[in-house]
């Protein structure tokens, strides 16, 4: 799930948006913003799953929290990209901040700490999640590990007993176009004011499509963050939503910049700086 994702576009003379220019903010409090963003996302979406419904405690239970969990998602996303963007870009996600690089967007030295500081804000929140859930009913921690604590899967993992392959088209291509849209709506020329709007809801789109495929990630510190809490299913299954969410970011990163913002009469008109 992702995060989502996920910025303003920075200001220039010729963007409506209003957001100040990221990279104004040194490397530490980017990393502490994309923490905290990371947290935020995965403590209302995985939050949402586990304590509001019965679906990811009880694995026979009927999948219409589906929307609820959805919502979530996009609604931290949003949350957090007017919150914490004009700090660190607002990206909350590995293949956000890798998709960014590949379009210019963001320097690739500042890939690896940001995808450190997610990474952390995740592992943090799905901690304090399971801290909460050892103080609830008799029994509650140990059957929402059992039953995956929302963490993503193929087979007997998938809620509608998909296949491996097909929770690696289903990633690779919806976060492809969830940074298709991010990078569209935060372009420093063409982008828009209501970049968090339209990247909340496309990541809620996302998720309502995936989620019955593989409890949708398109994040892979999401998917990290579950996981570990998840039991042996879900660790051995990690890789597939460690490798194919960013895969599909780096392909609309490079497509996106070749395509919309390759030399033009006008020359280059993509984005040098930490955005998206």
């Amino acid at each position: 799930m992702s995060s989502p994702h996920s910025t303003p576009a920075p200001t220039t003379a010729s963007t409506p948006s209003a957001t100040p220019t990221p990279s104004a903010s040194p490397l530490p409090a980017r990393l502490v913003a994309e923490g905290l963003g990371t947290f935020l996302l995965v403590t209302g979406a995985i939050g949402t799953a586990v304590f509001a419904s019965s679906h990811f405690t009880d694995p026979g239970a009927q999948a219409g929290v589906y929307l609820a969990v959805a919502l979530a998602v996009g609604l931290s996303v949003l949350i957090g990209v007017y919150a914490f963007g004009p700090i660190s870009g607002g990206h909350f996600n590995p293949a956000v901040t890798l998709g960014a690089a590949a379009a210019g967007r963001i320097a690739w030295r500042d890939t690896g700490p940001y995808i450190v500081a997610q990474a952390v804000g995740g592992l943090v929140a799905s901690t304090v999640l399971t801290l909460i859930g050892t103080f609830g009913p008799d029994g509650w921690l140990a059957k929402a590990q059992d039953a995956g604590f929302a963490s993503n899967g193929w087979g007997a993992l998938s809620p509608g007993g998909f296949g491996m392959w097909a929770a690696i088209i289903a990633e690779v291509v919806f976060t492809a176009l969830f940074l298709f849209v991010i990078l569209g709506v935060t372009h420093p020329v063409r982008g828009t004011p209501f970049a968090g709007v339209a990247i909340g809801l496309t990541l809620t789109l996302g998720v309502l499509a995936t989620l019955p495929v593989d409890n949708a990630s398109l994040n892979p510190a999401r998917s990290l963050a579950t996981a570990i809490y998840g039991g042996i299913g879900p660790l051995s299954q990690l890789w597939v939503f460690l490798v194919f969410p960013i895969l599909g970011a780096l392909i609309a990163g490079f497509t996106y910049r070749a395509l919309f913002d390759g030399p033009g009469p006008t020359g280059p008109t993509g984005s040098t700086g930490p955005a998206a």
